[in-house]
């Protein structure tokens, strides 16, 4: 039989526990915080979750309450995703004002925060209070990568469960499965993508996410000197520029015409003028909202290139080290093997920790062509630290 939880992998344990708490009032409580590495699938166990919470069936899969909440489009479940660097106290004030109002026809006001760990220290004190005493209706589904990146007030006042990072079989198979891809192109998106579900589908699916890893596994070969650490740091920072942008530039579009059309843009009457004036202020907020929301898809995919440049090194170190574990990026092999007769295995550490320095940096809000450039002089000599 389908259910809302056929959507994990490899997710067993949180999946019982869940779905325990949905058929068992004795095994709920009002506030969860649900965690995981990236890819594991929070968002996905939390709407499941939801769905199970307000389906009479506890999460069929198939009814209309189980697809809409699964969709963000319930009215009793409210999906919050954040599309800044961070949730700021005025956000968080209108969380607690939707949060205070009565289910219409479910059991549950259910508030889903898809990443809590961007929550500011002055929001989740706006949110403490509805946190310990909540209204009877509400529950929150709090999301973040591990407990310890939620301040620990929340952590104090939620019950946490942890899911874990499926392994490449796992995700093979749903590809298989699931989406028909082919059985080897299957194998290597699960490998390549480490377990991340939607990183392993996009790869499997779609031909130019595949071509954009091969030229950030490109750049190690071609740092030769100073100066072409530089060239690739601006490469770098131009394809996570340009990926941001796919994503951003249609929302961008769409949300500037939605706005002008509520102002009254084509309606009799309106002169163009007029327009301006109404809108003006609202459109100044919308864009500074936009504005926000590029500077962080730009960082989200830097650093998704990071980790494709960190599964490099780890190869690199595998074979210095002889550790009989299968390699990432296999279709690499000879390369690999060359690197790894060219240095030493200290030096690949260095290099990895200089790329996972590179990636708090990026996350930290650091300049960006800054952090680029001095990881990957640090990576091309890993005995230069640039301070």
């Amino acid at each position: 039989m389908p259910s809302v939880w056929d959507s994990l992998i490899g997710q067993e344990d949180v999946v019982d526990e869940l779905a325990r708490a949905a058929s068992d009032p004795s095994a709920m409580t009002h506030a969860w915080l649900i965690t995981g590495p990236p890819g594991s699938g929070r968002s996905t166990a939390a709407t499941a979750f939801a769905a199970a919470l307000q389906c009479p069936d506890h999460g069929c899969g198939s009814c209309s309450i189980c697809t809409t909440a699964v969709a963000g489009s319930h009215p009793d479940v409210d999906l919050v995703r954040s599309e800044t660097l961070s949730y700021g106290v005025e956000d968080a004030r209108e969380l607690v004002a939707s949060a205070a109002v009565v289910p219409a026809n479910a059991p549950w006001h259910i508030v889903v925060i898809e990443d809590a760990d961007r929550l500011t220290e002055q929001a989740v004190n706006v949110l403490l209070k509805v946190l310990e005493e909540p209204p009877p209706h509400l529950v929150w589904l709090l999301c973040a990568p591990s407990p310890e990146d939620v301040l620990a007030t929340i952590r104090s006042r939620t019950r946490s469960v942890h899911l874990r990072t499926p392994s490449t079989a796992e995700v093979a198979e749903a590809l298989r499965d699931r989406y028909g891809v082919d059985p080897a192109m299957a194998a290597f998106a699960a490998r390549a993508s480490q377990g991340h579900i939607g990183r392993a589908r996009a790869l499997a699916t779609d031909e130019e996410a595949r071509r954009r890893r091969q030229d950030v596994l490109r750049i190690p070969g071609g740092m030769r000197d100073l100066s072409s650490c530089f060239v690739a740091a601006e490469e770098l920072l131009a394809m996570a520029t340009e990926d941001a942008a796919s994503i951003t530039d249609p929302l961008d579009v769409a949300e500037e015409e939605s706005l002008m059309r509520a102002y009254g843009f084509g309606a009799e009457g309106v002169t163009k003028a007029r327009l301006d004036k109404l809108a003006d202020r609202a459109l100044k907020d919308l864009r500074k909202m936009q504005a926000s929301r590029r500077k962080r898809a730009v960082r989200d995919q830097l650093d998704r290139a990071l980790v494709d440049l960190l599964t490099y090194y780890r190869d690199v170190l595998v074979l210095q080290l002889d550790a009989g574990v299968p390699l990432v990026n296999d279709e690499m092999r000879t390369q690999l093997t060359q690197e790894a007769a060219a240095s030493t295995a200290t030096d690949t550490g260095r290099r990895l920790d200089a790329i996972e320095r590179g990636r708090l940096a990026v996350q930290a809000n650091g300049a960006l062509p800054l952090v680029l450039e001095s990881m990957l002089v640090e990576v091309k000599d890993p005995l230069v630290r640039v301070r």
